[in-house]
């Protein structure tokens, strides 16, 4: 199931500063009842990395729901799920503290102290968003991106201009993008890739490798 390499990328009409350094990677699964366990797994490495501030996005709210249900017993990670119905402020309060967590993750990188001994409970846990695409931050409107370091699309959008505005709106300059990948959807994985002039890696086994 690898996806080649694009043989002859095009110029990205996007902003160079969102895909600049962003590396993209897909993991395979086998079958549909074994998604959730995959995505278990992969935060069972993942989201143990403390103060790691990551989004998974999906496409309908059932999804959204089941991922919340899975990962609310994860307790290395603090979640927050976006709904469409949050009231303005409460969707404010959100992202910003979202954004604080991935300004204390960059901080944390660039200092490289090693010493948790006194971090707080909250630090010690990885910081996570749930969102659907119709709850992405609206750059169109004037919001601002999270920037998160690694974006897990859990559902795989259909569109390119899907993936990009996920893309756009939730990872930061140098993130990593994660596609979970069911069957036929390398077909649409391999579009994706083919019209953006993105090259989709298989991602490595150790996942630590690209963290």
């Amino acid at each position: 199931m690898a996806i080649d390499a694009v043989e002859a990328p095009s110029p990205p009409s996007h902003p160079p500063s969102y895909f600049g350094q962003q590396r993209h990677f897909y993991v395979a699964v086998d079958r549909l009842q074994f998604k959730m366990e995959t995505l278990v797994d992969l935060l069972g490495v993942a989201g143990r990395r403390p103060g790691l501030p990551m989004v998974v996005c999906c496409s309908s709210r059932d999804e959204l729901d089941a991922v919340c249900s899975t990962v609310s017993n994860l307790p290395y990670i603090s979640f927050v799920p976006l709904y469409s119905d949050l009231a303005e402020s409460e969707r404010a309060i959100v992202l910003e503290k979202f954004r604080q967590a991935t300004t204390n993750w960059s901080q944390n990188v660039s200092v490289q102290s090693g010493d948790d001994s006194e971090s707080g409970k909250d630090e010690q846990k990885s910081h996570m968003v749930i969102v659907t695409d119709v709850c992405l931050p609206h750059l169109s409107s004037g919001e601002s991106p999270i920037s998160a370091r690694v974006l897990i699309n859990y559902e795989l959008p259909t569109k390119k201009e899907t993936y990009m505005r996920r893309t756009a709106s939730c990872l930061a300059a140098d993130g990593i993008v994660i596609n979970m990948v069911v069957g036929g959807e390398v077909v649409i994985l391999k579009h994706i890739e083919d019209s953006s002039s993105l090259v989709i890696a298989e991602m490595p086994i150790n996942i630590s490798e690209i963290l």
